[in-house]
């Protein structure tokens, strides 16, 4: 099944910039709906700088001017009523994320898909909010969206097989492998990375090695593309943070947040977009 030929995307941060680039570049028109002007035509400048580095590096055959063409963007959630697919991109929270879905639904017509870019959170939980918990699923795009390779598509208990093929077809659309996954806290991706950067941290706090020989023993010894540490930078500790805390709620005490995380973020040492993490971005 071929992309959506409208797509909206709520919420135009960096994972909802990647997004709305990403399905542009497929040939879809996207609409990007923020909760304000100023927050809305930062949105349309993320995604427009996005679109001109894919054409100066050649890796699309479309135009500039065709490719912004495609794009636009509101602050009305009545932007989405002639879209077939609605991506919910906003903060990792399960309140703001479910209130937003909810929101968003009431503008889609009745044959429309919607899906959250949630990294950890319960796709079965969030569906028990919708009118039509059948065609919701979960996409997991990873940062940066442009560059990854990946999308986890996150099947929940009610998502329809429908919505499951055709979620994996548009990955491959988007030129990305998709990784189907059942329902369960932090997936497959999240789980599994977490659970190594965490480790990273503690021997960090006990003074096994710094953070540049941890990394580059993941990246040297076990062909990682990036370390535990710096990915953490990219992704945010704050965001690490709560999928973290999320992760021990829910899975256990072997995903308590070390005080090493808990003090950075504190201080506001958040990685790459502070400035500062584990290591420093300046």
């Amino acid at each position: 099944m071929a992309v959506p030929s409208t797509v909206g995307v709520l919420g135009g941060g960096r994972m909802g910039a990647g997004i709305a680039h990403a399905f542009c570049t497929a040939g879809a028109t996207v609409v990007v709906v923020e909760r304000d002007d100023d927050a809305a035509s930062a949105a349309y400048d993320r995604v427009a700088g996005a679109l001109a580095k894919s054409v100066e590096r050649g890796t699309v055959s479309a135009g500039l001017a065709d490719l912004t063409a495609r794009l636009s963007v509101s602050t009305n959630y009545a932007a989405f009523s002639g879209a077939g697919l609605v991506v919910e991109a906003v903060p990792e929270d399960f309140g703001l994320k479910a209130a937003a879905l909810v929101a968003v639904e009431e503008q889609l017509g009745s044959e429309a898909w919607l899906a959250s870019n949630t990294s950890s959170l319960s796709v079965s939980g969030l569906a028990e909010k919708l009118q039509r918990p059948e065609r919701f699923c979960g996409l997991h795009f990873f940062n940066p969206v442009p560059a990854s390779t990946l999308i986890e598509v996150v099947l929940g208990k009610q998502t329809s097989g429908e919505l499951a093929e055709a979620a994996a077809a548009w990955a491959q659309d988007l030129g990305k492998t998709p990784v189907v996954v059942n329902d369960a806290p932090g997936f497959a991706s999240s789980r599994l990375g977490v659970a190594i950067a965490l480790e990273a941290m503690r021997m960090v706090e006990e003074g096994v090695a710094t953070a540049e020989d941890i990394d580059a023993a993941m990246v040297l010894g076990y062909k990682h593309p990036t370390g535990p540490l710096r990915t953490t930078d990219i992704v945010g500790l704050d965001v690490r943070l709560g999928i973290a805390e999320y992760l021990a709620e829910t899975l256990g005490p072997r995903f308590e947040p070390p005080q090493i995380l808990r003090d950075k973020v504190a201080r506001g040492e958040l990685g790459r977009k502070s400035g500062k993490g584990f290591f420093d971005w300046s």
